[in-house]
């Protein structure tokens, strides 16, 4: 298997297995422990060495993942740093969700984020996240749980019964959504329902407390078009992202200061203690660099790259795209632009990303929306305002952004991993 299967191959994999932040937090810390990254914990005293290689987490649902330098100071060498975030526009699942409706068992939905609404309908759905629970011992306890299998879909409504829903029909999100998950004679415990879940599972449990649950699409990621140069998958906004900076730390032959973050909270503004606005960087910044001039030239000596899926130019919907910036796929990384500063792209660090491309030959595009839309945002901003850090945003042409089911070409993938290699091996940035 050639280098690009292999990795297109893992990245399917890890899409499949990474069904919510927590799940994707969980499966990115296995693979960075198995390369030989080392574990923190935030409540611990930390004693870092020379070269060493460390993974800490916040809330199971945002991980940094870093490397000190061998051979100079971190004031020196400050950090090259790759950021994206690990949630993604979905349907989570209430409080007290339990609906009984003309003997269906139906759960309350909230919508998460910016979702496109319409592809959720008639898809096979299952349930999976965090559930918090007291065990035998009488002690506070979670655990991720992942029904895997189809367990609810949300029906449409037959065009029979509204002819005009081709005409534009509004979704109401409290009254469309609930998904159906069975027939029963009364109204369903979801926790009793979730309790049944975990204890197949090996856990031990007397009493589910609460959760943060999410519905997902049960079909696999796949390579499709006639010589597959697509990747359709639920999540590729932004765990694509996750993934590219991830392979990328790992194959990278570095002997400078490197950091991946990924936050979570992104697609409802990343004010969290895991999200981008919140102070898990700065916490980490100094313990790593305590004396605040050193921290601070760290700082000045840094860059960061702010990655998260850009818009592909929809070639039934053209005229959405200014016309000298549509991004294609398959074409290339894509630097993303604008002058009000929701992206945080300079013309010094889009040169810089440019000139580290160049070196494998790896085409660049650019994104800038129409001057009479409005433009979407990413955690360089926030970062890059948090922290001072030169920061540049890009991101692997998308199309379907927010849907269910979107879409990336594969070429990409495999070409933003290899400018990532170089940005972490460079010597000064």
């Amino acid at each position: 298997m050639n280098n690009k299967n292999s990795t297109l191959k893992g990245l399917i994999e890890f899409l499949n297995a990474s069904p919510t932040p927590f799940h994707a937090v969980q499966q990115m810390k296995a693979r960075l422990l198995e390369d030989g990254f080392e574990a923190l914990n935030e409540k611990d005293t930390w004693v870092l060495r020379e070269a060493g290689r460390y993974v800490i987490t916040r809330n199971d649902s945002a991980l940094v993942a870093w490397q000190m330098p061998a051979k100079r100071l971190l004031s020196e060498s400050g950090l090259r740093m790759v950021g994206a975030h690990t949630d993604s526009p979905c349907l989570r699942v209430k409080p007290n969700p339990e609906l009984h409706k003309h003997g269906y068992f139906q759960l309350g939905v909230e919508v998460y984020g910016g979702a496109l609404l319409a592809p959720w309908f008639d898809r096979d759905l299952s349930i999976a996240g965090r559930v918090s629970f007291v065990n035998e011992a009488g002690e506070l306890s979670s655990a991720l749980v992942n029904f895997e299998t189809p367990v609810a879909v949300i029906p449409s409504l037959a065009i029979h019964l509204d002819r005009e829903a081709n005409n534009g029909r509004a979704i109401n999100a409290q009254t469309f959504l609930p998904p159906v998950l069975g027939q029963v004679d009364e109204k369903p415990d979801f926790r009793a329902l979730l309790r049944d879940q975990l204890l197949v599972s090996g856990e031990t449990v007397v009493k589910v407390l609460d959760y943060e649950l999410s519905l997902y699409d049960t079909q696999s990621a796949a390579l499709i078009g006639l010589e597959q140069e697509f990747l359709a998958s639920a999540r590729l906004d932004n765990l694509l992202s996750c993934f590219m900076g991830m392979e990328a730390l790992l194959q990278s032959d570095s002997e400078e200061g490197v950091l991946l973050v990924c936050t979570d909270h992104e697609e409802v503004g990343s004010m969290s203690a895991a999200g981008a606005q919140g102070p898990m960087l700065d916490h980490l910044f100094e313990r790593i660099q305590p004396e605040a001039e050193s921290r601070n030239r760290m700082l000045a000596n840094s860059m960061m790259i702010s990655a998260d899926n850009a818009h592909a130019i929809h070639p039934n919907f053209a005229d959405k795209h200014d016309a000298n910036h549509g991004p294609i796929l398959n074409k290339g990384p894509v630097i993303k632009l604008n002058s009000n500063q929701r992206y945080a792209t300079t013309d010094i660090t889009s040169s810089q990303f440019r000139m580290l491309a160049a070196l494998d030959n790896v085409a660049v595009q650019e994104f800038v929306v129409r001057s009479d839309m409005a433009c979407g945002s990413t955690i360089g901003p926030i970062t890059s305002a948090e922290i001072g850090v030169r920061t540049l945003d890009i991101g692997v042409p998308q199309l379907a952004m927010h849907s269910i089911r979107e879409l990336a070409g594969t070429n990409d993938l495999i070409n933003t991993i290899q400018v990532f290699k170089r940005f972490f091996e460079c010597k000064q940035v």
